[in-house]
């Protein structure tokens, strides 16, 4: 009897399926389909790269080759070639106005067979460096903690380094732990019930937490002492915090913003312990606050509007009312800098305050510019499936409505880099956004229940989400598809973080463990 070969497994199978796309793409360029003209810009200055267009075949255009060539246009020998995102814009053939996509891999199919773009006219094209460091997946669960007594309800890393993490929990406390070896440090006790946020300030000295009990508590993260007395003053749970970015603040006096369920934010001078103005204007528990770095804090709320104030004097200067049921979630495009203001992936601290400030306001600026403005982007998430991108700066109109979400979306984060917005939703899946004009990219699937929360790698190569299904999820942002599988948890996974430096991932939630992933 002859010997019968077995089937192609799965892999085989979707690799071969890849050579024939691939084989199929080179074949679809017509021979004669001539050159592009294209202009390279730097994406963060605006300003041209290069002594003018360059011309390039049809049939070698694609963001392999791109990257090639502008390494080789600024002189970058190969032990240095700088990974580039390329973006261009076409003109949307509805409303024929120019939206910013992605450089595709068979440009003759996607844009100029269409005729959406022609190779008579100069093609603008604008580059962005990709991080220049690189995140390895998180693949293994380096540490189970147990400690807390109840479902662990949120989480965060230090902005300065891996080493240490806060968690907030339904058993009253806050913890502080030694991710590195797996250890409990502080054990943060005074609040009367479950604590809902935590929020480490942007310089390492201290932590916030926030209560069903109605207070706000200020911690020593090295002592792990309460500091001062408990911030009273709202009159039901606090939901989220924020503080002031660095990089504006008074010096030695950094202020803090709390959310509560009594429909106020509270800004509180944290060295006093005092209120120092109270913003009252929603009808509905506030969610979610934001402080942005161009003077603004943003709030959403149940009332199904999204304010924004004045941080300088707490006056209302826009209120968003585009969503239809419960805002739940807001995040802004500049939330990693003002996360980690003067801490970044080398490790290196300014000596003096002065030198901090400026690397902050540095940081912040690179992120926050887009062709030569200061643009600070929002998104915002609701009970009514959809999304709204903002640049409320600028106007009250949302600049894009994002649809897709098949139920609740409860959770938004731009990436890193700001180019990119993930949000999480009730219909266990997560989608992936172009951050600067919300068109849709991707639907990322793979978990069976709803996913709480996700978090991006620092160089937004990578995303990692909790869910209700016990796992957690590792993505490539590059081919959208699930790069580790890190199941561990023995229930649902409410809270769940990657560190400023790359390093650690952590997540906690019914099973009452804390549990550190890496590489």
């Amino acid at each position: 009897m002859a010997t019968v070969l077995p089937p192609p497994s799965k892999r085989q199978r979707t690799d071969a399926a890849d050579r024939a796309r691939e084989q199929q793409n080179i074949e679809e360029i017509p021979s004669d389909a001539g050159s592009l003209r294209l202009q390279f810009f730097d994406e963060t200055t605006g300003l041209p790269i290069g002594q003018g267009p360059i011309l390039i075949p049809v049939a070698d255009a694609n963001p392999k080759n791109l990257e090639l060539l502008l390494n080789t246009l600024q002189g970058n020998d190969s032990s240095e070639y700088i990974p580039y995102r390329f973006t261009l814009p076409v003109p949307d053939k509805k409303t024929s106005e120019a939206i910013t996509t992605a450089f595709p891999a068979n440009i003759w199919k996607t844009l100029l067979s269409p005729g959406l773009i022609s190779t008579e006219e100069v093609q603008n094209v604008s580059a962005a460096p990709q991080a220049v460091f690189r995140v390895q997946a998180v693949s293994r669960c380096a540490s189970t903690i147990p400690g807390h007594g109840e479902a662990i309800l949120a989480t965060q890393f230090s902005p300065r380094s891996s080493s240490r993490m806060v968690s907030g929990s339904g058993d009253n406390t806050a913890r502080i732990w030694d991710c590195d070896t797996g250890t409990p440090v502080h054990t943060l006790k005074g609040h009367t019930s479950w604590v809902l946020a935590v929020s480490w300030s942007p310089d390492d000295s201290r932590i916030a937490t926030g209560s069903m009990d109605n207070t706000v508590r200020m911690w020593d993260p090295k002592t792990g002492k309460q500091l001062g007395n408990p911030m009273k003053g709202h009159s039901k749970w606090v939901t989220s915090l924020a503080w002031e970015p660095y990089h504006v603040q008074k010096p030695g006096e950094p202020r803090l913003a709390s959310a509560s369920k009594d429909s106020t934010v509270r800004i509180w001078s944290t060295n006093q312990q005092t209120i120092e103005m109270v913003l009252s204007g929603h009808k509905g528990s506030v969610s979610c606050v934001r402080w942005g770095g161009t003077g603004y804090i943003y709030t959403g709320s149940h009332d199904k509007t999204v304010k924004v104030w004045n941080a300088k004097d707490g006056t209302l200067a826009h209120s968003l009312n585009s969503h239809a049921h419960w805002v739940n979630h807001l995040a802004l495009s500049t939330d990693f800098v003002l996360r980690t203001a003067y801490h970044d992936h080398t490790g290196k601290i300014p000596g003096s305050d002065e030198a901090k400030v400026a690397k902050a306001k540095e940081r912040f600026l690179k992120a926050a510019t887009i062709q030569g403005d200061v643009v600070e982007r929002l998104v915002s998430a609701s009970d009514d499936f959809t999304m709204y991108l903002w640049e409320p700066s600028k106007a009250t109109k949302p600049v894009a409505r994002m649809l897709g979400h098949q139920k609740q979306v409860n959770y938004v984060t731009f990436s890193p880099d700001g180019l990119l917005i993930a949000s999480a939703g009730f219909d266990n899946h997560i989608k992936l956004w172009n951050a600067r004009d919300g068109k849709f990219i991707n639907t990322l699937r793979g978990h069976v229940a709803p996913v709480y929360q996700c978090a991006f790698s620092p160089d937004s190569r990578l995303l990692v989400s909790g869910s209700k299904d016990t796992t957690l999820k590792v993505w490539d942002m590059r081919t959208h598809k699930i790069s580790v599988d890190l199941p561990g948890h023995k229930d649902e996974v409410y809270a769940v973080d990657w560190s400023p430096d790359g390093e650690k991932v952590g997540s906690g939630g019914k099973d009452k463990a804390i549990r550190i992933w890496r590489h």
